[in-house]
């Protein structure tokens, strides 16, 4: 099997990309009017996603879907467990550590409509937000990039464009974007290493979910998990103001530390098909 040339990846990536877009971006118009903007932004881009993926690696390496790093098995189950507390912790400690520091305080949230049901409700729209999300900016696109034009080289664009779509959010700024992508360069990295797409899920739905619970945004989204919420007594540029603490500088520190701690770490480690090729020709001459 012979590698593919850059013209001929460029052209798998922009046909993924745009039936990813086109499918999320009517059915999101779709949803919005019935269910609102968290439920057809969550379930346009996981179906978007999916079928971005399960068409375009069926049409060029007529594989399925799970081949892009979603196989099941005893190791993926390791890699979600690992990205979920990673998540968690990272997020706990840019929330819990200023407010330990008295840089933040819990105040009750009048009338509120929490509930084991809206609980169990919006845990899983945070989960399929996430798979939808990673499936799009670390699924095909990226991943039949690397061998071609090397990890860093097709890491920095995705992540560019996963920060790009967060653009329009409530309460976005430079710092809030520049966190996100981050982000996508900390989800892209962990799947190399991990060789299967649920350790960025994993990564991707901890953060997510423990940021509510805490009682602060996510990416400018506000869901209530518990009765309470955060009050910061910081300038917005450390707690991320109202886009959540993604759009400030404890994020920052958490995910920069997280990455570190993820690179030195020893993880599960599955093979990518995508990524795992022959070598090329004249390497091999």
């Amino acid at each position: 099997m012979a590698t593919p040339s850059a013209g001929s990846v460029l052209l798998r990536v922009a046909l993924f990309l745009i039936v990813g877009y086109t499918t999320l971006t009517v059915l999101a118009k779709i949803l919005y009017a019935v269910f609102g903007l968290l439920i057809a932004s969550v379930a346009g881009v996981f179906a978007g996603a999916a079928i971005a993926n399960a068409l375009v690696i069926r049409i060029y390496e007529r594989w399925r879907l799970p081949d892009i790093g979603l196989h099941w098995n005893a190791s993926s189950a390791r890699s979600l467990l690992i990205g979920v507390g990673g998540g968690i912790a990272a997020g706990a400690g840019a929330v819990l550590l200023p407010a330990a520091a008295g840089l933040a305080t819990w105040q009750p949230i009048a009338e509120s409509s929490s509930s084991v049901a809206g609980f169990v409700f919006l845990t899983a729209v945070l989960l399929f937000g996430a798979v939808g999300e990673e499936m799009l900016f670390r699924g095909y696109g990226l991943q039949v990039l690397v061998p071609v034009i090397g990890p860093m080289a097709a890491i920095l664009p995705m992540s560019v464009l996963f920060a790009a779509v967060h653009a329009d959010n409530q309460g976005v700024s430079w710092l809030a974007l520049f966190n996100t992508f981050l982000w996508g360069v900390l989800l892209a990295a962990s799947l190399l290493r991990s060789g299967t797409l649920w350790m960025p899920i994993g990564l991707h739905f901890g953060w997510n979910w423990i940021l509510p619970i805490l009682g602060v945004n996510v990416s400018g989204f506000t869901m209530r998990l518990t009765a309470h919420q955060l009050t910061w007594n910081v300038a917005p540029v450390w707690s991320g103001g109202d886009y959540g603490p993604e759009g400030g500088l404890f994020c920052t520190i958490a995910v920069s530390l997280l990455g570190g701690l993820l690179l030195r770490s020893k993880l599960p480690r599955q093979e990518l098909a995508l990524v795992t090729i022959p070598a090329r020709q004249e390497d091999t001459a």
